[in-house]
């Protein structure tokens, strides 16, 4: 144990602090959310954000770098709360070198840490090295002075890092002993020992050697050093505790889950599991939602929502039959904003978040429970001891019920779930969905690479309409070309355009490429990776060749519009944040021609005085007139000016940040206007929800609006005509129409009254005894339901021992009432049993209450019969 217990805080700041003094660039943790890594989900260790300069496709900002990163792993869910050594949060420290220090410096550097800046007995480390990495066992042995024993080798299993090909090497690994009490007791307990004993806290990776896929191993011209550290690990080594659980800012927020729950640690196994459940998993959210993540269906959304259902399962479990995790969230972020100080910025977004999902599980929870006790039930009947893959994709897929919990609750009733099946209607429901995306169609050819030998596209498209440029690429029919002719569709890359390409949710211009002997019609561009802007389309005359000269021209009229467009969205954002709050941020957007959608994080429907004042709010710094600015800046200089970011996203060292006036100032790359009043009218034509805590707006700019108003009038004036008065006098035409046919309506529901009432008389007066009750059946052709169920109703209401069965036919359509006065339901008759063999028996089904029930049928060639039985199922049910 360290000779002072320090807290996580605490250990954070020292080991950046300390490796600042060794010359390293303190960095701040990159996002959960990876950027520019399609191989990953979320972040889930300290290296993942730095393979780009591990790899050499970026330049680091210093050849030693240390970050303390936020992680996410989820690989182990099942085994959170059970042992004392899976967290699905955790932090991880590090320490980087791209081609500067390499083993001395790390080793000694990790010693010098743990054992004078954190105080950690020497004689309770034990470092272990590769198996044939006698350099590093030179360098503890003889440099750091561990005696030999007292260094353990290793295979390639536990201390070599590789994946795949590329740079890999050795590592060393420092474990600490925790004691006795934490072993298993056999003879041959010592490090490497599966028990919890040892416990490895440092791995120094020594990137040293490039791996050629095949097992042949060169070395690396520049060596690197990747090392990470558990923050928590650290801290329950330093504070001398069981378990990560019980370090002093995790434990801080089982306290607070303890104090809503009234369950707390020792008062059985479960408890104790569902305690650590809990406090983990509303960790984790909390830093997600921070960085942006949205529960969802499918991808880390999905993850985030398997957190949050997942703890508020458990809080059930304890007891807790209300949303409760939103009353934890302040809990983790004061443990934590000191170094996040982004949670606190966040906290009202954050918590917002959490309650939503949280209510939106408690209405799934409650009936995808009954429904799975029902299914549970069954199977148990059965003597079943496995719970079929398909009772628990229609959990899954009907009732939103997520297959972890069935899986979960299953086992805890003795059952496993056929997850095979499962998986494999999962798997014939995403054919279904790719398959209905292939009919959609694609952009096609979008994944070419088209070579490190051309050059990035230059856009230079912000403020000039054309330019002149080269035919660097021409790709028809999935092939390379030298020359394209006319009715010829491809793809075209130039060195430069004035074009923009399709991102950030702006849609690409159109234009023309105008070579010597022909005019390329473009009608879309895409960026790929590579840098290159892909223009889509068709020669319309003539040919167009690799390498020659030609004239690019955008369609300015379609620029204009987009530009409107992107402008009016950046002031909706700046009207939202006014009217609604500062945690409407955005979710996404699209901006085409004078049409705008906007998505944005709000947990209620925008009422509609709200949604009058968000576009008040917008054409009144439309007709303001404002500059619009843009400046390419250092991005933290743009974020000292308050720039807006879009949430969650990643930035370069540089920004272009778009500045309207004082409205808005926000990171962007599109195009915008110069004056704000050129949006021209602005209207907002929906608010909607797309998503659980996300609304989105739709509206017009510019000549759509005008040309939307243009039609509104004409067909004001035709309704107008219709009804014989003026536009100016609709309103109270309509109210004057409105109140007629109220009046008409009520007239006509007398009259059908008196006619029940009569024909109501006469169908009691025909009813037949059938052991002392009054048994009719109806037959009329064209009456509808609720009419059906008027008479029934009366029939029922005037005489208490009636037992009746009224039938419509529409068609071939067949529709039942049954109706039971109540000393019939006394005398055990019901109307829902009835129903039931009528329907039936004509080929349909019913049901409902004792006293009245509907139902319906197919078959007229039997309805006659249907009711001839009803005397019978009379006589047989009579109590």
């Amino acid at each position: 144990m360290a000779t002072k217990k320090y807290g996580v805080n605490e250990l954070r700041e020292m080991f950046l602090s300390f490796f600042e003094s060794k010359g390293h660039l303190r960095l701040p943790s990159f996002s959960l959310i990876p950027q520019n890594d399609a191989s990953l989900l979320l972040i889930n260790s300290g290296m993942a954000p730095m393979k780009p300069y591990f790899k050499g496709e970026v330049t680091p900002p210093r050849r030693r770098v240390c970050t303390c990163q936020k992680c996410i792993r989820t690989g182990d869910i099942d085994n959170i709360g059970h042992t004392a050594r899976h967290g699905t949060y955790f932090e991880m420290l590090g320490n980087f070198s791209f081609g500067d220090y390499f083993k001395h410096e790390a080793i000694a550097w990790c010693w010098e840490f743990l054992t004078k800046v954190c105080g950690l007995e020497e004689d309770r480390l034990y470092p272990s090295i590769y198996e044939n990495d006698d350099e590093a066992f030179e360098i503890w042995n003889k440099e750091i002075g561990i005696p030999a024993d007292r260094i353990f080798r290793f295979g390639k299993e536990d201390n070599f890092w590789e994946h795949g090909s590329g740079p890999c090497g050795p590592c060393s690994e420092v474990y600490y002993d925790r004691g006795e009490k934490y072993g298993c007791g056999k003879p041959g307990c010592t490090v490497g020992c599966d028990c919890d004993r040892y416990m490895e806290i440092w791995n120094n990776v020594f990137s040293q050697f490039d791996n050629d896929g095949h097992g042949n191993y060169t070395d690396l011209v520049q060596k690197n050093i990747d090392t990470g550290m558990g923050l928590e690990r650290l801290a329950v080594a330093c504070q001398d505790v069981d378990s990560l659980f019980d370090v002093d800012t995790v434990m801080n927020i089982t306290h607070k889950v303890t104090e809503i729950t009234g369950a707390h640690y020792g008062m059985s196994h479960e408890k104790d599991v569902s305690l650590r459940v809990i406090t983990d998993h509303i960790r984790a959210s909390v830093f997600m939602i921070s960085d942006g993540v949205l529960p969802s269906n499918e991808g880390r959304g999905y993850v985030l929502r398997r957190l949050l259902r997942r703890a508020a399962r458990h809080g059930k479990l304890l007891g807790v039959d209300h949303p409760f995790l939103c009353d934890v969230v302040e809990t983790v972020i004061h443990e934590n904003e000191g170094h996040y100080p982004d949670l606190r910025e966040r906290a009202a977004y954050i918590t917002r978040v959490v309650r939503v999902e949280e209510e939106n599980f408690a209405r799934t929870i409650d009936g995808g429970m009954r429904i799975f006790s029902e299914m549970l039930a069954q199977h148990k009947e059965n003597n079943e001891s496995v719970f079929s893959g398909a009772d628990a994709f229609k959990l899954y897929d009907t009732y939103g019920f997520p297959i972890d919990l069935t899986v979960e609750m299953a086992r805890e009733e003795g059952m496993e779930v056929d997850l095979e099946a499962f998986r494999k209607l999962m798997q014939e429901q995403k054919v279904r969905a790719r398959e209905a995306r292939k009919a959609l169609g694609d952009l096609g050819w979008a994944g070419i690479d088209f070579g490190q030998d051309i050059p990035e596209t230059q856009f230079v498209g912000y403020d000039k309409n054309e330019t002149e440029g080269t035919v660097l690429a021409i790709v028809a029919e999935d092939e390379s070309r030298s020359e394209i002719a006319a009715g010829v569709e491809a793809i075209v890359v130039l060195d430069r355009t004035t074009m923009y390409a399709e991102m950030g949710g702006q849609v690409a211009d159109h234009g023309t490429i105008t070579g010597p002997d022909g005019v390329f019609e473009v009608t879309d561009v895409q960026k790929n990776k590579g840098g290159k802007f892909m223009h889509y389309g068709r020669v319309v005359s003539g040919t167009i060749k690799l390498g020659e000269a030609c004239k690019i021209m955008i369609d300015p009229e379609r620029r204009a519009a987009i530009r409107r467009a992107h402008t009016a969205t950046h002031l909706l954002q700046a009207a939202l944040l006014r009217v609604l709050g500062e945690h409407c941020h955005q979710a996404g957007s699209l901006v085409e021609p004078d049409h705008l959608r906007f998505d944005f994080t709000h947990f209620s429907a925008v009422t509609p005085e709200e949604l009058v004042e968000i576009g008040n709010q917008v054409s009144e710094m439309v007709l303001r007139g404002e500059p619009v600015e843009t400046m390419v800046l250092p991005i933290a200089e743009a974020q000292k000016l308050g720039a807006t970011a879009l949430f969650g996203e990643k930035y370069g060292e540089t920004v272009r940040v778009v500045k309207m006036g004082e409205d808005s100032l926000e990171f962007c790359g599109g195009t915008h206007l110069d004056n704000t009043a050129k949006v021209g009218p602005f209207r907002i034509l929906s608010e909607a929800s797309v998503a659980s805590g996300v609304r989105r707006i739709e509206a017009y700019t510019g000549k759509e609006v005008l040309r939307q108003t243009e039609q509104m009038s004409r067909l004001l004036l035709d309704i107008a005509h219709e009804l014989k008065t003026t536009p100016k006098e609709l309103m109270q035409r309509a109210h004057a129409m409105v109140s007629e046919v109220k009046e008409l309506k009520q007239r006509l529901d007398a009259m059908k009254d008196k006619l029940f009432s009569g024909e109501i008389d006469r169908c009691l007066f025909a009813a037949r005894e059938v052991g002392g009750l009054k048994v009719l059946t109806v037959m009329r052709n064209d009456i509808a339901p609720n009419d059906l169920r008027k008479m029934g109703d009366q029939i029922r209401d005037r005489e208490p021992d009636a037992v009746a069965v009224l039938a419509s036919t529409q068609g071939e359509k067949i529709t039942l009432l049954a109706v039971c006065g109540k000393n019939a339901v006394g005398r055990g008759i019901k109307a829902g049993q009835l129903i039931k063999e009528v329907s039936a028996a004509c080929g349909g089904s019913g049901g409902g209450k004792p006293d009245s029930a509907m139902g319906g049928g197919r078959d007229l060639l039997k309805l006659d019969d249907a009711l001839a039985g009803v005397d019978d199922f009379v006589t047989t049910h009579l109590a």
